[in-house]
């Protein structure tokens, strides 16, 4: 490419700018509309290396493109064009006259730079973090070499190569599966160095780590080597700046600090907050001669302690930690900037570690996107509570998560008074947890109370009110309450679109979960038609391998299933469930799931060998990872018997539908809907195998437990009516005309695969 000088026949390369480890960046020329632009190409690597590093490098850089490509903002370096010329990656942006804030301290020998300049760079990267913190953008690699300081003085983001969605940043976003770094030693957040959850705060810390090598010409920990650089950025406290240079206002020294807590919860809130901080630091060390200093306020229309308000964290993703079979994916995996679940594994939890001290102890004036909690010793205490049931959530043990944020709300309710945002958090996250433990009509109940009880305090737009109020409606929805569910996912998302933009990922999550919410009430082509919006548009924002993206991917798939296009599913299953294992991991619960979906498409195709072979490696796979009594093992199984006596091997489908049965009925009850599927399974074999009398007694068990269970007039129930009528038949006795029924549908994750 750099012989020919040109690329894709328009951009040309007139010199080399600089040299970096993913590539390169050229001074060139665009000849189609004769202006001067930067080209960053991808090196290509030689045979020697590792494809699959240079497969994280292709991607890394393709990100770097699209998000780029979706920030507007003076902060942030604008990209053009984007592309692929003769195997190498190109990207276009625009050509920056200035210097990096790495070349600027060279240039200055590593001498700090002056105060006000400090100040000033401060304040706009602050500004310009703001904006891609508000985009969902979380940049993970912030340092002086990706900071430019223009010619006029102006500041601009660049190289968002490692960049990600907020809540696509989890424990494992520090490392790729290669191994590949992310992140500079002098410039990582505890957090990113120890691979906890990471979000917009992270960027605050490395912020800090910047402001203090301009400020004092020394990051904060420059020692000897990369270990010791990220054992001091996790354990030791910084020296002040101003023992190294005395001269800095001390606000500012006290903002530097506070971006370099151990802990995210001790850091600004937000790089809103931040430069508005900085902005007092500015004013406060030079003021005009005789004026006061002044901080404009808005004036709050909600009590102080109410004030911009969020969600609280969810504590899982839609299926963790489940003892029941799941209900089909239809939420994101994590909040805007919010923890990634961490996946649910086949050994004991491990005990849960004490959360920060003082994990929510804010100050009183909150900025956008804080949680904001009281000050004062138990408050502090309450917040490490509620920190520690989160974690229980994380590792799956709900039931205790359950007890710990029941025990947390009742204590805050008596500190801090009912309606307070801290105590509705903890209710919020007692619904969550009655969700999980899969006891819907209370959590039903839990999320009602907090939605009027936030719409109360906070106001009907407020991002916490719109969370509690959809997931009132997901609830309604897993009760079968799908009329209702659809009406609050309409409010909701029409509130969503003009508050928060049609492609903000929570608006995304509201449009998803509505046309699940079709799929139920039958509307399948419009359910269709919008899982495909959804899927475009996430994938758009998002990635088309992002885990949400995927979760959408799936809902076309299934909606395909509904409208009889089943060629069609198998062909979206299958490709979602590889790009799952590529990018979750083959063990994965989400990637076991459509894996799942392929085996139901197949039995649907009446390609019951395919099918049989699917279900048995999906079992055994179950079983390594999740062990043999796991749910989600007992439903693979089920669907292999299924597929056994769909190929005529009843006697073998007979053996697996007892155990199968046995198991479920020890680890589920006699009465969970999945033991009663297998118990009609049981005598579905028995009535192939002409033992109709047996096969009797079967039915009318699963009918009489079903009527009990569901009520007599569930479709479930009237289907075990029937069959017991048609064995009835069999043996020659005839029953009562049966009701009009219709058959019990198999669903996805349903009975007959």
């Amino acid at each position: 490419m750099a012989d020919t000088r040109l690329i894709q026949g328009r951009y040309r390369l007139l010199d080399l700018i600089g040299r970096g480890g993913m590539g390169e960046v050229w001074r060139a020329r665009d000849d189609a509309l004769g202006r001067r632009v930067a080209v960053k190409c991808l090196r290509p690597l030689g045979p020697q290396h590792d494809q699959a590093i240079t497969d994280v490098l292709r991607e890394r850089f393709r990100r770097e493109a699209r998000v780029a490509a979706a920030l507007q903002h003076r902060g942030v370096t604008v990209v053009h064009d984007f592309g692929e010329d003769e195997g190498v990656l190109f990207l276009v942006m625009e050509l920056l006259e200035g210097r990096n804030l790495g070349q600027l301290l060279e240039d200055n020998r590593h001498h700090p730079l002056p105060v006000p300049d400090v100040l000033d760079i401060a304040g706009q990267v602050a500004a310009a973090l703001a904006y891609t913190h508000q985009q969902g953008i979380v940049h993970r690699d912030l340092k002086p070499a990706n900071i430019m300081r223009l010619a006029d003085g102006s500041v601009k983001l660049c190289d968002f190569g490692i960049a990600r969605p907020g809540h696509d940043l989890g424990p494992t976003s520090r490392l790729t599966g290669t191994g590949v770094a992310m992140g500079t030693p002098h410039y990582m957040s505890p957090e990113q160095i120890v691979g906890g959850v990471v979000d917009h705060r992270s960027d605050l810390y490395s912020l800090g780590c910047v402001l203090y090598e301009l400020a004092t010409g020394a990051p904060p920990f420059d020692l000897g080597d990369a270990w010791a650089i990220l054992v001091g950025h996790r354990d030791t406290p910084p020296a002040p700046p101003r023992l190294h240079r005395p001269e800095l206002p001390e606000r500012f020294e006290r903002v530097v600090l506070d971006l370099l807590a151990k802990t995210p919860e001790r850091r600004p809130r937000d790089a809103s907050d931040l430069a508005e901080r900085i902005a007092v630091a500015r004013t406060a060390r030079f003021p005009a001669v005789g004026e006061a200093v002044r901080v404009p306020v808005p004036g709050p229309r909600l009590p102080a302690w109410a004030l911009r308000m969020t969600t609280g964290s969810r504590a899982g993703g839609p299926d963790a930690g489940r003892t029941t079979p799941p209900e089909p994916p239809a939420a994101l995996t994590g909040a805007w900037t919010g923890p990634r679940p961490v996946p649910h594994a086949a050994p004991p939890c491990p005990p849960v570690p004490p959360a920060p001290p003082g994990a929510l102890a804010v100050t009183p004036a909150a900025p956008p996107g804080a949680r904001v909690a009281a000050c004062g010793p138990e408050a502090e205490r309450l917040g490490e509570r509620h920190q520690t049931g989160l974690r229980l959530g994380w590792l799956g043990r709900w039931r205790e998560a359950a007890e710990l944020h029941r025990a947390v709300a009742a204590e805050r309710e008596r500190l801090l008074g009912p309606d307070h945002p801290d105590t509705l958090a903890s209710r919020y996250e007692i619904a969550f947890a009655l969700g999980r433990l899969d006891r819907p009509g209370e959590a039903l109940r839990a999320y009602t109370e907090v939605a009027a009880a936030r719409e109360r305090v906070l106001g009907p737009v407020h991002p916490d009110t719109l969370a509690a109020r959809q997931e009132t409606a997901f609830t309604l929805g897993r009760l079968g309450h799908h009329t209702e569910a659809h009406r609050i996912y309409t409010a909701v998302l029409a509130t969503r679109e003009r508050t928060m933009g049609a492609e903000h990922p929570d608006t995304l999550r509201c449009r998803h979960n509505l046309a699940f919410n079709l799929g139920r009430l039958g509307h399948h082509q419009n359910a269709y038609r919008l899982a495909c919006e959804v899927a475009a548009a996430r994938a758009r924002v998002l990635g088309a391998e992002h885990p949400d993206t995927l979760v959408t991917r799936s809902e076309v798939a299934h909606a395909l299933g509904r409208l009889d296009r089943w060629e069609e599913a198998l062909s979206g299953y299958r490709e979602v469930a590889a790009a799952r294992a590529r990018t979750l991991g083959p063990d994965h619960p989400d990637t076991f799931a459509a894996r799942y979906e392929v085996g139901i498409s197949l039995g649907r195709l009446h390609r019951a060998p395919e099918a049989l072979m699917v279900y048995r490696a999906l079992a055994a796979d179950r079983t390594r990872a999740e062990g043999p009594a796991h749910p989600e093992t007992l439903r693979a199984r089920h669907g292999l018997g299924v597929n056994l006596g769909r190929l005529g091997r009843w006697a073998e489908a007979l053996a697996e539908a007892r155990e199968v049965c046995a198991l479920r009925e020890r680890t589920l009850g006699p009465d969970h809907p999945d033991t009663l599927v297998s118990e009609r399974e049981v005598a579905v074999a028995l009535g192939w195998l002409g033992r109709w009398s047996d096969a009797l007694a079967g039915y009318r068990r699963v009918a009489g437990a079903r009527a009990r269970v569901l009520g007599p007039g569930h479709p479930d129930t009237v289907a075990s009516r029937t069959d017991e009528a048609h064995c009835l038949e069999q043996l020659g006795r005839h029953p009562a005309p049966a009701e009009p029924h219709r058959p019990a549908c198999a669903d996805r994750g349903g009975a007959y695969g």
